[in-house]
């Protein structure tokens, strides 16, 4: 990490710093753009005229000044945490990630993954990056493909000849997501100058055929590939986890210090709906994020985290829904929520996952839906624990 000085947090743990240890304007400027990430409290006699930090469900690294940022460590292990991105954004099939548990940090994490995708980058520069045919409409000093009659009928006086054709061009969005990610990679603090240097060598070539335009995350995911460039999906994969941390949207434009942020429960979300994708036996289907309407003009809607439905019948079976925190019992208001799911959806299972036991957990029926929570155990092995979650669940 380039910052000279660096405060640390830990997620959900509260911190207190003395007045002199974080100036005014940056004070501000951390309430301001990063409210959601860590709750500010000014230093006042109500905090014993400190600064007091409450890190919310975050973990990564802002970069207040050039010189100075806060690291956000998360309450798990770092290798959990490392398994958990690599599920959650598909990695762990490409073989990629040989050497990195070795990282010590999240911010080296994620510099080693920036070098993983500059090199993949220039390795396929040097082989030819991936082009295809696109159709084009321009005027022409003489005929290229397919002339345009009609438009040359309504403006006979122009010189220039209106023409249909086809041009293989490298500017497509499969390179775009690369060029796109490179350039955000290139404003981050978080890697090394070692890794700047490579990232921009890779940018600076890849520009030359694809503009750098504004993709997102959902550009990454659900794309088609063959032979001619099968190698890319592993490059996307890596751009989503890019683009996805890189931290709030009011932070990005054409700053030159990027923040890197994980969304704990996000990534939470994610991890369970694809470990449970990965092994959900042949008879079972897992829906996410499935958006349903409680009115006919669609205006009331809301999004249910996980649908398991018979592959058979289609027919929903069970509602799942993440909770990234740790309560001693279900709150109220969680269970009220997977309810009005499990009843919109037709089903009698409804699930609260948890990232470790309650001590109180619930296990109960509401009307006629089953309401349980169950855990997705971060502190150990996690496939053991997923496995045994689908022992619970019924779904083995």
């Amino acid at each position: 990490m380039s910052s000279s000085r660096v405060i640390e947090l830990v997620e959900y743990e509260v911190k207190y710093l003395d007045s002199s240890e974080l100036s005014p304007e940056l004070g501000e400027k951390l309430w301001r753009l990063y409210s959601t990430q860590i709750d500010v409290d000014f230093p006042s006699p109500k905090v014993g005229n400190r600064w007091l930090l409450r890190p919310q469900g975050w973990v990564g690294y802002i970069p207040l000044t050039s010189d100075f940022g806060i690291s956000l460590k998360p309450k798990v292990r770092l290798r959990t945490l490392f398994e958990m991105l690599e599920v959650a954004y598909r990695l762990k099939s490409f073989r990629f990630l040989e050497g990195i548990f070795d990282c010590a940090s999240i911010s080296a994490y994620y510099d080693r993954l920036a070098r993983v995708l500059a090199r993949r980058v220039l390795d396929r520069g040097r082989r030819g990056y991936f082009r295809r045919y696109v159709q084009q409409t321009n005027s022409q000093r003489f005929i290229c493909g397919k002339m345009d009659i009609a438009s040359m009928s309504r403006t006979p006086w122009h010189v220039r000849i209106p023409c249909e054709y086809q041009e293989h061009t490298g500017d497509i969005i499969d390179n775009q997501i690369l060029t796109w990610t490179l350039s955000r990679i290139s404003k981050s603090s978080v890697c090394t100058s070692d890794t700047l240097r490579l990232v921009r060598k890779a940018y600076r070539d890849l520009s030359g055929i694809a503009a750098t335009v504004p993709v997102e995350p959902a550009d990454c995911v659900g794309r088609l590939y063959d032979r001619l460039n099968d190698d890319y999906e592993p490059m996307h994969a890596l751009c989503r986890f890019f683009l996805e941390q890189a931290g709030p949207t009011h932070a990005l434009g054409d700053q030159r210090m990027l923040p890197f942020l994980v969304d704990m429960a996000r990534l939470f979300e994610l991890f369970v709906s694809e470990w449970l994708r990965l092994h959900l036996l042949s008879n079972w289907q897992l829906h996410s994020q499935e958006k349903v309407f409680v009115d006919k003009d669609s205006y009331v809607s809301f999004c249910i985290d996980l649908v398991l439905t018979k592959t058979a019948t289609g027919q929903p079976v069970y509602v799942l829904d993440t909770k990234y925190k740790a309560p001693s019992h279900p709150a109220s208001e969680d269970v009220q929520q997977i309810i009005a799911y499990a009843v919109s959806k037709g089903c009698s299972e409804a699930i609260l996952i948890y990232p470790r036991q309650l001590r109180q957990p619930l296990d109960d029926w509401v009307g006629g839906i089953h309401v349980r929570s169950m855990a997705f155990p971060l502190d150990r092995d996690l496939d053991t624990a997923g496995h045994e979650l689908l022992q619970e669940i019924g779904v083995t």
